[in-house]
């Protein structure tokens, strides 16, 4: 078994001599789930509540809050933090819009948006569903505007 040790020292990226531009990813992912508990999230018949309502509140606070969570991340102010969850007949597909104007881009926080909402799906539902899959959690796009 090798292990790996920490060398040398750990920083974040200097971005204090990047011009401030608009900036803004979008990413996606998917949760599979079994058939009835898409009926009980379309019916809104959870104990927790309503599922989509609190996946979509946690993913933008997600958004907010991902320099607190992911240690390297630069504290950003976001003009826009857009999370949307749609179910189908297989399960549910979260989707994030992220606009900040800064140096650096927003891609983490639209990824970290997408993975809290699908884990606030799974923690929901984890009392009726065992059979619950998170996957394809991607980066979409990502843009930077010159201002």
């Amino acid at each position: 078994m090798t292990h790996l040790t920490a060398e040398g020292d750990v920083n974040m990226v200097d971005v204090s001599g990047k011009p401030l531009s608009s900036r803004s990813a979008r990413a996606s992912g998917r949760m599979s789930l079994n058939p009835e508990t898409i009926r009980l999230i379309r019916e809104n018949g959870l104990k927790k509540g309503s599922v989509l309502t609190t996946a979509q509140i946690a993913g933008i606070i997600a958004a907010k809050r991902t320099w607190d969570v992911i240690p390297l991340c630069h504290t950003l102010i976001l003009n826009k933090a857009d999370v949307s969850l749609t179910v189908d007949k297989d399960g549910i597909r979260a989707e994030s819009y992220i606009n900040c104007t800064g140096n650096t881009g927003v891609e983490m926080e639209a990824l970290h948006a997408v993975s809290v909402a699908l884990l606030t799906v799974y923690d929901m539902c984890k009392a009726v569903d065992k059979s619950m899959v998170i996957s394809e959690i991607k980066l979409v796009e990502k843009t930077k505007e010159e201002i």
